[in-house]
């Protein structure tokens, strides 16, 4: 009877356990057109993340392929579809655009991989988006806006220098599919 009782409480918590594990699944598909101006470019990425540590980092994955222009770097924005954001944390850097000390250099195609701490958060001070009062280190603050549906991963390029591939950041299953694709099957 011990054992039965033991496995209803396991089985009535697992639902939740597993609910919540999906709430910090987050994922973005990134195509041309969803750029601010759009981008007619046949490059795709895609952006996985799991947050963990009760919010205290972030594990992502970036990968893309068919960028017509030379990447310079990767970040995610904050802002909502169709409006340009300021940046809150690097993914990856160039020569040419040098990002905070540590962050890692872009291949031309392929994946990155990372852990993101609130020391990887740099301010959003510079326009446009110097109203959007989110200062150095506040992870909690871009969790909220991705959590919301108000962030996104954006790939730029010397042919695109605002972005050739972008994609909102939403959770796993939260329509997580690209409005405008191109070339979707």
């Amino acid at each position: 009877m011990k054992k039965l009782s033991v496995l209803a409480v396991v089985l009535l918590a697992w639902p939740a356990y597993a609910d919540d594990d999906d709430r910090n699944r987050v994922r973005a598909r990134l195509t041309g057109f969803q750029e601010v101006p759009s981008v007619s470019t046949v490059a795709r990425g895609q952006f996985e993340a799991q947050v963990s540590g009760g919010g205290q980092f972030i594990d992502f994955t970036l990968s893309y392929s068919g960028l017509q222009g030379t990447v310079t770097q990767a970040h995610i924005h904050v802002a909502q579809r169709s409006v340009n954001g300021g940046i809150v944390i690097w993914l990856c850097q160039t020569a040419t655009n040098p990002g905070p000390a540590g962050t890692q250099t872009c291949p031309q195609s392929g994946t990155v991989t990372g852990v993101i701490r609130a020391a990887d958060v740099v301010a959003t001070a510079l326009p446009p988006a110097g109203g959007q009062q989110i200062a150095a280190g506040e992870l909690d603050e871009v969790l909220a806006a991705i959590r919301a549906g108000v962030a996104y991963a954006n790939v730029h390029t010397n042919l695109s220098p605002g972005g050739e591939i972008r994609g909102q950041i939403r959770r796993r299953g939260d329509g997580d599919r690209g409005h405008g694709d191109r070339h979707e099957h």
